[in-house]
This record gives structure tokens, sequence and C-alpha cells, in this order.
């Protein structure tokens, strides 16, 4: 069964007591202090940080943050023409006001709250098993690793917290510590969940093994290029930690892009870490949003439009790719909510990979749950560090990017110079992993982007989207909320914002 996450526990509070009406203490008034007694606490505590994964905005219209990264790519278009939100990131007139930015920045320090208190308090419980303490203490340390390894990759400098914080602590209002510092402790972070003892894979949708390797490789490729530039040793780690989580063989790729957005394959195969969703517990919210806007396709009352790929883009795939097929990555018709017997076209390829069938043709409630992690992230990975730590594509690292061109029916690489096979990885990934949250982060990290008019990669800073719009040094980081910086004095706008 999938986790059900409940509410975050630090909103636990002491109630008080006004009189000495009874001897004995209220056993419902938890604090942090007399709440971690049994592992009911300690798990309770570990689901209420993924509970946070979960993201929403306020004050928000036809959008949602994750897709945040996505339009700061220039990839992607709206016909949400009211959500400034979206048009101030896709035009590169962003500012602090941003609720995708806020929502990127609470969400991510709730979780780390949740997960400070657990890391503090889960060794003090006595009635727990050390196997069941250390399974918890490896998700917990997992889950904060992760979220500063969003912050520091959006926001840059951000305060890094490790202890739970009260009114009265010296963390209220905290400075900000320095990218190089963060990244060293998200390290730290999941070499500790590394030595957990956590299984491999989790049909429930826990952290597992295999994800907690993956990050690293993650962080240590990020490590490796912009902005720390700690190059070669950290291209190694990463193709090291990839390389354990490939030939450890846990996971594979779906033989058939259908099961990317079919319930009965999540949390497994190719699915290493989602976040959950169940229909009428929290059901996924998203679903309206990957619609045409308008076109009555849909069990849901509201299309709304929200993302689509722009034409320029599925146009830099190649001749052939699978990927572009309707149906497959993307959909350009689908059949009336009206008369399933008629097909609605569209003037625009919207996006099919979470696309949940059942729940829009017929129940509006959808349990599908949202890629975070993919193996084919991983395959990619270990292709581009292999190939960056050895100064040449090795024969594993072609057949790590030819297993992803094979099932998009494309010819596999062979024969490439170091620099040849590099922008190859790169433009895979812009083709396999697109709308999924990554490719904003790749561009800042390699500090290159695809020119989709010629096929090359251009550098960041200067780089011009189709639609018009101009790449400058200001977008290489997202602004830090205005409300954070007014309630935090000590904290420093990024530059330009």
């Amino acid at each position: 069964m999938r986790i059900k996450y409940i509410l975050p526990v630090v909103s636990l509070v002491l109630l008080g007591s006004c009189t000495n009406f009874l001897d004995e203490s209220d056993p419902s008034n938890f604090t942090q202090e007399n709440y971690f007694q049994t592992e009911e606490h300690a798990q309770s505590v570990v689901n209420a940080i993924y509970y946070d994964l979960q993201m929403s905005a306020n004050n928000d219209y036809g959008g949602n943050p994750y897709f945040m990264t996505d339009f700061a790519t220039g990839l992607a278009g709206t016909y949400v023409g009211q959500n400034q939100q979206i048009n101030k990131i896709r035009n590169c007139t962003n500012d602090s006001d941003n609720e995708y930015s806020r929502s990127w920045w609470n969400r991510p320090y709730r979780a780390i709250a949740n997960a400070n208190l657990a890391i503090a308090h889960i060794p003090t419980i006595d009635e727990m098993e050390e196997s069941a303490k250390n399974r918890c203490l490896g998700e917990a340390y997992a889950l904060r690793a992760y979220n500063y390894f969003n912050l520091v990759r959006i926001f840059g400098a951000v305060p890094l917290i490790l202890n739970p914080v009260d009114a009265s602590s010296e963390e209220l209002y905290p400075s900000q510590a320095s990218v190089e510092e963060v990244y060293n402790q998200i390290v730290s972070d999941l070499q500790a969940a590394e030595n957990s003892g956590l299984p491999w894979d989790d049909a429930s949708g826990r952290v597992t093994m295999g994800v907690v390797k993956s990050l690293l490789a993650q962080v240590y490729m990020t490590m490796a290029g912009y902005p720390l530039q700690r190059g070669n040793e950290y291209y190694q780690l990463a193709a090291s930690k990839s390389k354990e989580v490939i030939d450890n063989g846990t996971y594979s790729l779906f033989d058939s892009y259908d099961k990317l957005h079919d319930v009965a394959y999540e949390n497994q195969g190719e699915h290493m870490f989602m976040i959950q969703y169940q229909a009428g517990v929290t059901a996924n919210g998203w679903q309206y949003l990957y619609c045409p806007f308008n076109m009555d396709i849909s069990a849901y009352s509201t299309e709304t439009g929200s993302i689509y790929a722009l034409q320029e883009f599925i146009d830099s795939y190649e001749e052939g790719d699978k990927r572009t097929e309707d149906h497959q990555f993307y959909y350009t018709s689908y059949t009336s909510n009206n008369d399933r017997s008629q097909v609605v076209t569209f003037p625009s390829h919207f996006i099919f990979k979470m696309f949940d069938v059942d729940a829009q043709e017929n129940t509006a409630q959808s349990s599908l749950n949202w890629p975070l992690l993919r193996y084919a992230d991983v395959l990619l990975l270990y292709a581009e560090a292999a190939n960056e730590a050895e100064g040449a594509p090795s024969e594993s690292a072609y057949n790590a990017v030819n297993q992803i061109r094979q099932r998009a029916n494309l010819q596999p690489l062979a024969g490439l110079s170091q620099n040849q096979f590099r922008e190859a990885v790169w433009k895979e990934r812009y083709h396999e992993l697109a709308f999924e949250n990554k490719i904003w982060f790749d561009m800042v990290r390699t500090r290159k982007v695809l020119n989709l008019t010629t096929g090359g990669f251009d550098d960041f800073v200067g780089h011009k989207f189709t639609y018009g719009p101009s790449l400058s040094e200001k977008e290489l980081l997202f602004p830090i909320p205005t409300s954070e910086m007014n309630n935090n004095k000590k904290l420093e706008q990024n530059p330009g914002y």
C-alpha cells in the first residue's frame, strides 16, 4: 500500500496548563520532548517529511510549482495567459513575489524541520529496534539531503539548519551558508543514509538504497560542474555511484512508454522514487493541467492548457524517434468526452508522459504518482559522467545511453569523440527527461543550453529562446521570496532581483 502521509509533526505544540487540577499531565499534550516514545512516533515524523513532496502554490491558477523550472528552460508554452507566475518565468522577467519560488522555499524547509526532529529524537527512543531506527534515520537523512539539494540548486546560498528550531532558538533567523557548505552537508547526509541499511527497493514508495546512491551520483555530478567546478574527481565519483545502481540490477527500463503513466507500475522497474498519490485520500491534482485548453476531452470539469511542448522542441528530436509519436511522450489529439468515437485535434503537443487515462476518461480522480527519479536518468547520468572521467566514451557508457535510444527506435551511438558523445548525451537527456523538472538543473550545472534552431549547444548566458527572451546571469538562480527577505533581515537576495 502507498504511504499515507500525515500532517507535519513540526506543528506539535505544548497546549499548556493554567492550574494544577491533575497530578498527571495530559497525555495528549505533545511536545518534542515527550512525543518520541515509540516506533509509531518515529514513523509518523518520517512520514511527515514525505508529505511536503506534494507541493502546491498559493494564489495559483493553471499551474504547479513543479512546472517552475520547466518554464525556465524555454521549451514550454502555456495557454494560461492570466498566470503571471508562469509567464514571468517563461519570459525572463521573474521577481521575488512569485508564489512558485515561495513554495520551493517553504515546503523544503518544512520537510527539513521534520527531518531535523527525526534525526535528533529517534536515536533516544527506547521502545524501538535498532534496525527500525536505522531505517527511519536513513530515510530522514536522505530526504533532508534531497531537499537541501533542491534549495541550493534553485536559490544558491541558503540557511543550513541541522537542528530542531523553536521560538527561542538562535537559528530562528539564520544566516546563509555558502554553496560549498550546503553541498558538503548534502554529501554527509547521503553517506549517512547509505550506511543505514536501507533496502534496495520498496514497493511502498519509500527512499531506498538505490535512490540514495542515485542522489549521491547526481550531487557529485553537479559538484563536478557549476558552480563548484570540482572537475574530474567528482565525475569519477558520479560515474562510480551510478554504476553501483546499474550493476545492482534492481532497476530496468520499461519496455513500453505506456507503463510510465500506468498506476500498476508505480514504485517499481524504472520508477525509482515518486511522489505518492491515492484517489480518495490525496489525489493527483495535476491531471487537468495537462489537458489542452477547453477542448472537452476530459472527465475533469476544468482543462487549462497549462503546459505544452514548443513545436521547435518537438522538431529537435531525431526523425523516427518513437517518443514524438502521438500518445507516447506527447499527444496532439484525443477522443471527445461527449463521444469517445470522435477525435479532437489540438494546435500543440501536450504532455502525455503523466496522463492518467482512467482518471481523464472516467473518474476525474487520479492515483497516478509523479516521478522524481527514473532509471533512465541514472543511465544517462552514468554515460555522461564516465565520458568525462575517462576522457572518451567507453563501451559501458555507450551501452547506457543506447538502452534509451533503442527503446526510442533510434540507431545506437558509436564512434564519437568525447565532445560529440558529451553533447549527444546532453541532447538525450533533453529528449528523455523533458518536463520532469530535470532540464533546467542540467542547463545550470553545464552552463549550456540546447539551441533548438541549430541543434548545437549555446552558452547559458546570452542564449536566446525561440520566442524572444534571452538568458542572463540572473536566471542561473531563482529569487529568494519577498516574504522571507522581509522576515529575516540576515538574508541577501540573489543578483538581479
